[in-house]
């Protein structure tokens, strides 16, 4: 295998990586990022290991990638996270015992170490609300002393943090007493594939998903568990209300997977609205959902970021998103009425949907244009920013 030297920089090696995360892979979220810099590291000839509960099979088979795939008993990260930190420690400590230049990146309290955390998510900015007493309250609750326990103690041992949003860089600094001289942002970036389909593409893409007519598509990407922090339950009352007028012709499609979608399904089905709310469940090809579609909606109580809203518009469709997410720190001024204020209010998101029916011509023209802006940023332009802040910290 050759060397790998940093340009500019002939004699000198350049240092191995060691990454820890729940998991690399391109099907969204926090993983898609990860993978995205471990790809690009890979590519740029470093030496890297990657330390996860999944890896994708392209990571698993390149040369310059050693893989430590950690068991996720149950299939719970509750349960896997502990074994995921030790597994991280033994191969950071074993890489740097070979090597003391090594950098090693862990994401947020998934593995204490005196190195890069990169956090994608803050456990203390959002306490989810507790239904009752059951078995999933009870765990949820054990679950999140847990994070945060662990949250505060990896991110206060990190030398250097990197946040996905400045949202996320505040509560870093308000929340958990991080020195802001030890935080920087970088956004996530974005994949090319993830263009404005053209006209052939829009139409295909309605028909695989059943939409008949030229009716305006509303769509929802994200998860329905036992957390509402994802606002879906102020969509559903929104959605109720709208229906109520006889000049509301639109469709909600859901997609996303979690334990409550049957009892959403029951809901819509005994309100009489299953020929108006769909659920597709989770799905692998959110960007041809994407392209059949007219608008996004995300009335999130917390989002770190918001890379579900960013591939929407990468894809030329308006969304409206709560204004405290991450992404909308990216949103111009001429978008800021279809940002939400009270993600908790179902007759805001109801006035901000008639808002976009009425002038859908004029909003799509002004994502379309944001969309080019996003589209412009690459997921190796990401990554170079990364290794550029760490190069700047640790040289």
């Amino acid at each position: 295998m050759a060397d790998a030297r940093p340009a500019g920089d002939p004699g000198r090696l350049s240092p191995p990586w060691v990454i820890v995360a729940g998991g690399f892979h391109f099907e969204g979220g926090m993983d898609k990022a990860n993978a995205a810099l471990a790809l690009h590291l890979a590519r740029s000839g470093a030496s890297v290991e990657l330390v996860a509960h999944r890896i994708d099979q392209k990571l698993l088979e390149h040369p310059r990638i050693t893989s430590h795939l950690v068991n996720l008993p149950r299939g719970s990260f509750l349960w896997g996270e502990r074994l995921l930190a030790r597994k991280g420690e033994a191969v950071a400590k074993l890489a740097e015992a070979r090597d003391p230049r090594t950098r090693v990146v862990v994401n947020g309290g998934n593995c204490a170490w005196p190195g890069i955390n990169w956090v994608h998510y803050v456990h203390h900015a959002w306490r989810p609300r507790l239904r009752g007493a059951g078995p999933e309250d009870l765990k949820n609750a054990v679950a999140g002393r847990l994070f945060r326990r662990n949250e505060l103690r990896a991110l206060r041992e990190a030398k250097f943090l990197i946040a996905n949003s400045d949202r996320t860089r505040r509560d870093l600094i308000q929340l958990i007493g991080i020195p802001a001289d030890r935080v920087e942002t970088i956004y996530l970036g974005n994949d090319a594939s993830w263009s404005e389909p053209t006209p052939q593409e829009r139409a295909d893409a309605r028909r695989k998903f059943r939409i008949e007519g030229d009716h305006p598509v509303v769509v929802f990407v994200g998860a329905l568990g036992s957390d509402d922090r994802k606002g879906f339950d102020t969509l559903w009352d929104a959605w109720l209300k709208l229906c109520g007028d006889p000049s509301w012709d639109g469709e909600l499609i859901v997609a996303g997977g979690g334990r409550t979608i049957s009892g959403w399904e029951r809901k819509t089905s005994r309100a009489g609205m299953g020929s108006r709310i769909r659920f597709l469940g989770f799905i692998r090809d959110v960007d041809q959902l994407l392209a059949a579609a007219d608008l996004l909606v995300s009335p999130v109580r917390y989002e770190s970021y918001g890379l579900n809203v960013q591939e929407a518009i990468c894809r030329g469709l308006p969304a409206v998103v709560t204004e405290s997410a991450g992404i909308a720190e990216k949103y111009p001024e001429a978008l800021a009425d279809l940002l939400l204020t009270r993600p908790d209010d179902s007759e805001e998101v109801a006035r901000v949907l008639r808002e976009w029916r009425a002038g859908q011509a004029h909003w799509q023209r002004e994502f379309s244009l944001l969309g080019a802006v996003f589209r412009s940023y690459s997921w190796d332009d990401m990554a170079r920013g990364f290794v550029q802040a760490v190069d700047r910290r640790f040289p």
